[in-house]
């Protein structure tokens, strides 16, 4: 059954109600076959586009959607129900347009329209092989030559690697710490970059995940956002922003595991009754209900405070690790209730499971959220 959702406005319903609309007739159908041949959906991505999806919590005048991000989280989530990839996917763009909206300067601000109309899509180049966790020591480089950045290195781990039409790259402009890294708005076709084979990953195999390797290639320094040596706030910032959006990829994944493992303990007959009247099923189940719609509260208090200007850095990490934890959780059960069938590829659950596991890891790992939020509460 879908989420009973309490909306700000009639228009959030509407988007609420198009989003159903469309994961239930165009991503639905597809999800399943993508994932087991590796296919990425760049086709669902221009659809969501062109339906007004890839930019709803940026203003208007920008070609955003002007809506908050209690809604836009929202609308996430139904998307991460039927087709997680793609709903990670939508996350990662918002990610990638976040830094030019709140850090970019007049001229770079004026391309958000086509950065959001839908056209377009954004990839997110922070991580580094020996800079995940600890970003600070990253060590791709950008040397200032003339007009230009000469850029030197390898990023790992990158959503949408090789396939996106921009990146937000951080790079490495100076050997002062973390205050010597810059952020750069960088094409996907500049010269001197390439892209590595796609990993081969436990889940999410619709998204692709690349290396980007860097051998010469020249950005302008209008591309840089922000001042140099400004990059890592700016992607701390960013990130806290991009933590609820994946908290609420993991509860739509979640419900979307809770409503399959429903759905067949109604059907399944054991003992002349329908699973689902048996206690031990039953209570299991119950769990997962709660679990879902705790972690759904979780991420929805921290983008009202996001939305009314309030500090959300803390609430951001708590609801990326309740929701995450969550999802791995409720997936578990989910193939359990399923029993022999939940272990097959014919049944989605299995395929959530899987999906669930990769929430808990990037975006920050769940251990690096609770040295976060420990950190806030020492202060």
């Amino acid at each position: 059954m879908p989420a009973e959702r309490l909306l700000p406005t009639e228009e959030a319903a509407q988007l609420i109600e198009l989003t159903r609309e469309i994961a239930a007739a165009e991503l639905a159908p597809r999800a399943a076959r993508a994932e087991a041949e590796e296919d990425f959906p760049r086709g669902m991505f221009r659809l969501l586009g062109r339906s007004g999806l890839l930019g709803l919590p940026y203003p208007e005048d920008a070609g955003g959607g002007g809506q908050p991000y209690e809604v836009y989280l929202q609308v996430l989530e139904e998307i991460a129900a039927v087709w997680a990839s793609v709903a990670v996917g939508v996350s990662v763009h918002t990610l990638a347009c976040y830094p030019v909206a709140a850090f970019g300067d007049d001229e770079q601000r004026e391309r958000l329209p086509e950065l959001l109309g839908g056209g377009l899509l954004g990839g997110y180049a922070l991580s580094e092989a020996h800079a995940g966790s600890d970003a600070a020591a990253l060590s791709t480089r950008a040397v200032r030559d003339g007009d230009s950045y000469v850029i030197t290195g390898t990023k790992s781990w990158i959503t949408h690697g090789g396939e996106a039409d921009f990146y937000v790259l951080f790079a490495r402009t100076s050997d002062e710490g973390s205050r010597g890294i810059s952020a750069l708005l960088i094409d996907g076709a500049v010269e001197g970059m390439s892209a590595g084979p796609p990993e081969r990953k436990m889940g999410l195999t619709g998204s692709t995940t690349a290396e980007l390797r860097f051998d010469g290639a020249r950005v302008p320094v209008t591309r840089r956002i922000g001042a140099e040596g400004q990059g890592f706030p700016i992607a701390l910032s960013a990130l806290d922003s991009g933590r609820l959006g994946i908290a609420a990829c993991a509860v739509g994944l979640a419900q979307g595991a809770l409503d399959e493992a429903v759905a067949y303990a109604r059907q399944r007959v054991q003992f002349g009754r329908p699973i689902i009247e048996h206690q031990g099923l039953g209570f299991l189940l119950a769990d997962m209900a709660a679990a879902v719609e705790s972690a759904r509260a979780t991420y929805l208090e921290a983008a009202r405070r996001r939305d009314r200007g309030l500090p959300f850095a803390r609430q951001a990490s708590i609801a990326k690790l309740v929701a995450t934890d969550a999802a791995m959780r409720v997936t578990t059960d989910a193939v359990q209730v399923l029993g022999g069938f939940g272990y097959t590829r014919d049944f989605p659950v299995e395929r959530f499971l899987r999906e669930a596991k990769v929430m808990q890891i990037f975006e920050g790992t769940n251990q690096i959220q609770r040295m976060v939020i420990a950190r806030h509460l020492a202060r």
